[in-house]
Protein backbone atom coordinates (compact mmCIF):
# COMPACT_ATOMS: atom_id res chain seq x y z
CA UNK A 1 0.00 0.00 0.00
CA UNK A 2 2.61 2.43 0.47
CA UNK A 3 4.32 4.71 -1.90
CA UNK A 4 0.93 6.53 -2.20
CA UNK A 5 0.01 8.39 0.64
CA UNK A 6 1.52 5.92 0.00
CA UNK A 7 1.27 6.95 -0.55
CA UNK A 8 0.16 11.72 -0.69
CA UNK A 9 1.70 12.95 2.73
CA UNK A 10 0.57 9.54 4.04
CA UNK A 11 -3.32 10.57 2.53
CA UNK A 12 -2.85 13.06 -0.35
CA UNK A 13 -1.37 15.92 -1.66
CA UNK A 14 -0.47 19.13 -0.76
CA UNK A 15 -3.32 21.53 -0.33
CA UNK A 16 -7.23 23.05 0.14
CA UNK A 17 -7.33 24.37 -3.22
CA UNK A 18 -9.09 22.01 -5.05
CA UNK A 19 -11.79 24.61 -6.59
CA UNK A 20 -9.27 26.66 -8.52
CA UNK A 21 -7.53 22.68 -9.82
CA UNK A 22 -8.19 21.02 -12.45
CA UNK A 23 -8.54 17.35 -13.38
CA UNK A 24 -8.49 14.72 -16.21
CA UNK A 25 -11.02 13.12 -16.76
CA UNK A 26 -12.16 10.53 -19.60
CA UNK A 27 -9.89 12.65 -22.11
CA UNK A 28 -10.77 15.92 -21.13
CA UNK A 29 -9.69 18.69 -18.50
CA UNK A 30 -12.91 19.80 -16.17
CA UNK A 31 -13.07 21.92 -12.99
CA UNK A 32 -12.11 19.83 -10.27
CA UNK A 33 -15.50 21.15 -8.62
CA UNK A 34 -17.44 19.55 -11.29
CA UNK A 35 -15.08 16.91 -12.47
CA UNK A 36 -16.99 13.17 -12.43
CA UNK A 37 -17.37 9.63 -13.65
CA UNK A 38 -20.56 7.63 -13.48
CA UNK A 39 -21.68 6.07 -10.65
CA UNK A 40 -21.92 2.92 -12.63
CA UNK A 41 -17.92 3.01 -13.22
CA UNK A 42 -16.51 0.02 -11.77
CA UNK A 43 -13.60 1.57 -9.51
CA UNK A 44 -16.41 3.33 -7.67
CA UNK A 45 -19.27 0.48 -7.57
CA UNK A 46 -16.27 -2.27 -7.05
CA UNK A 47 -12.72 -0.94 -6.48
CA UNK A 48 -12.20 -2.46 -10.17
CA UNK A 49 -9.44 0.00 -11.32
CA UNK A 50 -5.48 0.34 -10.83
CA UNK A 51 -3.90 3.37 -9.42
CA UNK A 52 -0.33 5.03 -8.94
CA UNK A 53 0.65 8.40 -6.27
CA UNK A 54 3.38 9.99 -8.50
CA UNK A 55 4.96 13.52 -7.92
CA UNK A 56 6.17 15.98 -10.05
CA UNK A 57 9.74 17.75 -9.62
CA UNK A 58 10.20 20.85 -11.72
CA UNK A 59 7.20 19.56 -14.10
CA UNK A 60 8.61 16.59 -14.66
CA UNK A 61 7.35 12.61 -13.13
CA UNK A 62 9.59 10.95 -11.15
CA UNK A 63 10.94 7.65 -12.05
CA UNK A 64 7.67 7.21 -14.51
CA UNK A 65 8.58 3.79 -16.28
CA UNK A 66 9.07 2.35 -13.22
CA UNK A 67 5.59 3.22 -11.87
CA UNK A 68 4.22 2.65 -15.39
CA UNK A 69 5.65 -0.82 -14.93
CA UNK A 70 3.65 -1.49 -11.72
CA UNK A 71 0.79 0.01 -12.89
CA UNK A 72 0.94 -2.46 -15.84
CA UNK A 73 1.67 -5.05 -13.34
CA UNK A 74 -1.79 -4.24 -11.63
CA UNK A 75 -3.83 -4.39 -14.69
CA UNK A 76 -2.57 -7.80 -15.38
CA UNK A 77 -3.76 -8.74 -11.91
CA UNK A 78 -6.81 -7.02 -12.43
CA UNK A 79 -6.92 -9.46 -15.64
CA UNK A 80 -7.86 -5.56 -16.92
CA UNK A 81 -6.58 -5.26 -21.01
CA UNK A 82 -7.00 -1.68 -21.12
CA UNK A 83 -5.29 -1.57 -24.54
CA UNK A 84 -3.75 2.11 -23.39
CA UNK A 85 -0.50 2.88 -24.08
CA UNK A 86 2.27 4.59 -21.33
CA UNK A 87 3.02 7.11 -23.82
CA UNK A 88 -0.80 8.26 -24.21
CA UNK A 89 -1.09 8.31 -20.02
CA UNK A 90 2.07 9.91 -19.53
CA UNK A 91 0.79 12.59 -21.90
CA UNK A 92 -2.69 13.11 -20.28
CA UNK A 93 -0.20 13.82 -16.60
CA UNK A 94 1.65 15.79 -18.44
CA UNK A 95 -1.49 18.08 -19.75
CA UNK A 96 -2.76 18.37 -16.30
CA UNK A 97 0.31 19.75 -14.55
CA UNK A 98 0.42 22.38 -17.59
CA UNK A 99 -2.70 23.04 -17.53
CA UNK A 100 -2.79 23.67 -13.86
CA UNK A 101 0.71 25.29 -14.24
CA UNK A 102 2.20 23.21 -11.76
CA UNK A 103 5.71 22.41 -11.99
CA UNK A 104 5.87 20.24 -8.26
CA UNK A 105 2.28 18.45 -7.15
CA UNK A 106 1.29 15.39 -6.27
CA UNK A 107 -0.07 13.51 -9.38
CA UNK A 108 -2.84 10.44 -8.93
CA UNK A 109 -3.06 8.33 -12.34
CA UNK A 110 -5.92 6.04 -12.01
CA UNK A 111 -7.29 3.26 -14.59
CA UNK A 112 -10.69 1.77 -13.69
CA UNK A 113 -12.29 -1.01 -15.95
CA UNK A 114 -15.00 1.76 -16.80
CA UNK A 115 -18.81 1.38 -16.51
CA UNK A 116 -20.82 -2.13 -15.98
CA UNK A 117 -22.90 -1.27 -13.90
CA UNK A 118 -25.27 -4.49 -11.87
CA UNK A 119 -22.75 -7.34 -12.20
CA UNK A 120 -19.57 -8.56 -10.43
CA UNK A 121 -17.82 -10.17 -13.36
CA UNK A 122 -16.51 -8.10 -15.45
CA UNK A 123 -16.69 -8.24 -19.64
CA UNK A 124 -14.41 -9.27 -21.43
CA UNK A 125 -14.75 -6.08 -23.17
CA UNK A 126 -13.11 -3.62 -21.62
CA UNK A 127 -13.87 0.44 -21.90
CA UNK A 128 -11.10 2.02 -19.48
CA UNK A 129 -11.43 5.05 -17.82
CA UNK A 130 -8.80 7.20 -16.81
CA UNK A 131 -8.55 10.15 -13.88
CA UNK A 132 -5.83 12.52 -13.67
CA UNK A 133 -5.68 14.31 -10.54
CA UNK A 134 -2.79 16.60 -9.20
CA UNK A 135 -2.50 19.39 -6.18
CA UNK A 136 0.51 21.66 -5.90
CA UNK A 137 3.60 20.52 -3.30
CA UNK A 138 7.00 22.43 -2.54
CA UNK A 139 9.49 22.20 -4.61
CA UNK A 140 12.22 18.80 -3.82
CA UNK A 141 15.95 18.48 -4.16
CA UNK A 142 18.67 20.42 -2.13
CA UNK A 143 17.26 22.51 0.26
CA UNK A 144 13.44 21.25 -0.13
CA UNK A 145 10.58 21.48 2.93
CA UNK A 146 9.36 18.29 3.52
CA UNK A 147 5.52 17.68 2.69
CA UNK A 148 5.08 16.13 6.62
CA UNK A 149 5.10 18.24 9.81
CA UNK A 150 7.93 16.52 11.71
CA UNK A 151 9.11 13.07 12.29
CA UNK A 152 6.23 9.78 12.39
CA UNK A 153 4.69 8.17 15.32
CA UNK A 154 4.44 4.74 14.44
CA UNK A 155 1.72 2.28 16.14
CA UNK A 156 1.61 -1.49 15.58
CA UNK A 157 -1.98 -1.85 14.46
CA UNK A 158 -4.15 -4.87 15.00
CA UNK A 159 -5.12 -4.96 11.20
CA UNK A 160 -3.16 -7.44 9.05
CA UNK A 161 -2.05 -6.99 5.45
CA UNK A 162 -4.26 -9.15 3.29
CA UNK A 163 -1.97 -12.37 2.33
CA UNK A 164 -0.71 -12.52 -1.47
CA UNK A 165 -2.58 -15.21 -2.07
CA UNK A 166 -5.55 -13.16 -1.74
CA UNK A 167 -4.44 -10.43 -3.56
CA UNK A 168 -1.07 -9.38 -4.60
CA UNK A 169 0.69 -6.66 -2.58
CA UNK A 170 1.93 -5.32 -6.27
CA UNK A 171 -1.61 -4.83 -6.92
CA UNK A 172 -2.22 -1.05 -6.68
CA UNK A 173 -5.99 -0.89 -6.71
CA UNK A 174 -8.99 0.72 -5.77
CA UNK A 175 -10.29 -1.28 -2.97
CA UNK A 176 -7.94 0.28 0.01
CA UNK A 177 -9.93 -0.81 2.75
CA UNK A 178 -7.10 -2.63 4.43
CA UNK A 179 -5.39 0.54 4.90
CA UNK A 180 -7.88 2.59 5.84
CA UNK A 181 -9.16 0.38 8.72
CA UNK A 182 -5.48 0.29 9.91
CA UNK A 183 -5.83 4.19 9.98
CA UNK A 184 -8.79 3.95 11.69
CA UNK A 185 -7.49 2.16 14.56
CA UNK A 186 -4.56 5.24 15.04
CA UNK A 187 -7.83 6.84 15.87
CA UNK A 188 -6.85 5.62 19.52
CA UNK A 189 -3.28 7.03 20.01
CA UNK A 190 -3.03 9.60 17.22
CA UNK A 191 -0.30 8.48 15.70
CA UNK A 192 0.91 8.82 12.39
CA UNK A 193 1.14 5.94 10.24
CA UNK A 194 -0.17 2.19 10.72
CA UNK A 195 2.46 -0.86 11.39
CA UNK A 196 0.97 -3.26 9.89
CA UNK A 197 2.06 -7.39 10.21
CA UNK A 198 1.51 -10.02 8.32
CA UNK A 199 -1.15 -13.42 8.89
CA UNK A 200 2.21 -14.82 10.60
CA UNK A 201 2.95 -11.59 13.50
CA UNK A 202 6.02 -10.42 10.98
CA UNK A 203 6.47 -6.59 9.61
CA UNK A 204 5.23 -5.59 6.37
CA UNK A 205 4.78 -1.87 5.87
CA UNK A 206 2.79 1.25 6.94
CA UNK A 207 -0.56 1.83 5.67
CA UNK A 208 0.61 4.26 2.81
CA UNK A 209 4.16 3.80 3.10
CA UNK A 210 7.29 1.29 3.06
CA UNK A 211 9.28 1.01 6.25
CA UNK A 212 13.05 1.16 7.08
CA UNK A 213 15.29 0.83 10.33
CA UNK A 214 18.83 0.43 11.06
CA UNK A 215 20.31 -2.31 13.41
CA UNK A 216 23.82 -3.03 13.77
CA UNK A 217 24.85 -0.06 11.21
CA UNK A 218 22.84 -2.41 8.46
CA UNK A 219 20.17 -0.69 6.58
CA UNK A 220 17.01 -2.87 7.52
CA UNK A 221 13.55 -3.15 5.23
CA UNK A 222 11.25 -6.43 5.13
CA UNK A 223 11.66 -7.99 2.04
CA UNK A 224 9.22 -8.35 -0.88
CA UNK A 225 8.90 -11.99 -0.75
CA UNK A 226 5.97 -10.94 2.08
CA UNK A 227 3.11 -8.77 1.18
CA UNK A 228 5.19 -5.74 0.92
CA UNK A 229 4.48 -3.06 -1.88
CA UNK A 230 7.81 -2.75 -4.36
CA UNK A 231 7.61 1.11 -3.67
CA UNK A 232 9.91 3.46 -6.23
CA UNK A 233 11.02 5.47 -3.14
CA UNK A 234 11.93 2.44 -1.54
CA UNK A 235 14.02 1.32 -4.62
CA UNK A 236 15.98 4.44 -4.96
CA UNK A 237 16.91 4.24 -1.46
CA UNK A 238 18.29 0.87 -1.23
CA UNK A 239 20.19 2.02 -4.34
CA UNK A 240 21.32 4.60 -2.94
CA UNK A 241 22.34 3.10 0.07
CA UNK A 242 24.17 0.29 -1.86
CA UNK A 243 26.28 3.30 -3.58
CA UNK A 244 27.81 3.90 -0.05
CA UNK A 245 28.41 0.15 0.63
CA UNK A 246 25.61 0.49 3.62
CA UNK A 247 24.74 -3.35 4.46
CA UNK A 248 21.48 -4.37 3.79
CA UNK A 249 19.19 -6.89 5.19
CA UNK A 250 15.94 -7.98 3.08
CA UNK A 251 13.99 -10.32 5.02
CA UNK A 252 11.34 -11.04 7.78
CA UNK A 253 11.55 -8.85 11.18
CA UNK A 254 9.58 -8.96 13.71
CA UNK A 255 7.95 -5.85 15.79
CA UNK A 256 10.49 -6.07 18.44
CA UNK A 257 13.27 -5.71 15.59
CA UNK A 258 11.57 -2.28 14.64
CA UNK A 259 11.01 -0.97 18.69
CA UNK A 260 14.68 -1.61 18.96
CA UNK A 261 15.97 -0.03 16.26
CA UNK A 262 18.80 2.72 16.42
CA UNK A 263 16.81 4.33 13.80
CA UNK A 264 14.02 4.55 11.73
CA UNK A 265 12.40 5.81 8.80
CA UNK A 266 8.94 5.91 5.99
CA UNK A 267 9.28 5.97 2.35
CA UNK A 268 6.30 6.87 0.01
CA UNK A 269 6.42 9.16 -3.07
CA UNK A 270 5.52 12.29 -1.54
CA UNK A 271 7.00 11.94 2.12
CA UNK A 272 9.96 10.87 0.14
CA UNK A 273 12.29 9.79 3.41
CA UNK A 274 10.20 10.69 6.76
CA UNK A 275 11.76 9.79 10.21
CA UNK A 276 10.14 7.69 12.73
CA UNK A 277 10.60 9.55 16.06
CA UNK A 278 8.58 6.53 18.45
CA UNK A 279 7.26 2.83 17.77
CA UNK A 280 4.33 2.22 19.96
CA UNK A 281 5.52 4.77 22.26
CA UNK A 282 9.04 3.79 22.27
CA UNK A 283 11.79 6.51 20.90
CA UNK A 284 13.67 5.79 18.24
CA UNK A 285 14.77 8.13 16.16
CA UNK A 286 16.49 9.40 13.22
CA UNK A 287 20.20 9.22 13.20
CA UNK A 288 23.54 9.58 11.12
CA UNK A 289 22.04 6.42 8.37
CA UNK A 290 18.30 8.46 8.11
CA UNK A 291 20.38 11.92 7.55
CA UNK A 292 22.61 10.92 5.21
CA UNK A 293 20.20 8.84 2.81
CA UNK A 294 17.82 11.89 3.40
CA UNK A 295 20.36 14.42 1.67
CA UNK A 296 21.82 11.71 -1.04
CA UNK A 297 17.55 11.65 -2.06
CA UNK A 298 17.76 15.56 -2.33
CA UNK A 299 21.04 15.13 -4.37
CA UNK A 300 19.69 12.98 -6.36
CA UNK A 301 15.91 14.76 -7.28
CA UNK A 302 18.09 17.91 -7.54
CA UNK A 303 20.64 16.39 -10.40
CA UNK A 304 17.68 14.51 -12.15
CA UNK A 305 15.08 17.56 -12.25
CA UNK A 306 16.46 20.53 -11.39
CA UNK A 307 20.33 20.51 -12.79
CA UNK A 308 23.12 21.02 -11.32
CA UNK A 309 27.08 22.30 -11.72
CA UNK A 310 27.40 19.24 -14.07
CA UNK A 311 25.18 21.20 -16.49
CA UNK A 312 22.80 18.05 -16.08
CA UNK A 313 18.87 19.24 -16.53
CA UNK A 314 17.50 15.98 -15.23
CA UNK A 315 15.68 15.11 -17.99
CA UNK A 316 16.88 12.00 -18.80
CA UNK A 317 13.86 9.96 -19.12
CA UNK A 318 14.38 7.26 -16.29
CA UNK A 319 16.99 6.10 -18.30
CA UNK A 320 18.87 5.02 -15.32
CA UNK A 321 15.87 3.02 -14.23
CA UNK A 322 16.58 -1.13 -13.42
Amino acid sequence: MSDDSDNGGGDGGGGDDSRSLRYHVDGELAPAESASIPITDRGFLYGDAAFETLRAYGGEVFHWDAHADRLAETCDALGMGHGLSDDDLRARIDETLAANDLDEAYVRLSVTRGSQGGRLTPAEEVDPRVVVIVEPLARGGRGSDPVWDGPASVQTVKTRRIPDRSLPARAKTHNYLNGILARVELRVTGADEALMLDADGYVTEGATSNLFFVEDDALCTPGLDGPVLPGITRRVVLDLARQEGIPIRERRFTPDDVRGANEAFLTNSTWELRPVETVDGIQVGDGPVTKLLSRLYDDYVERRHYGDDDGDNGHNDDSDEN
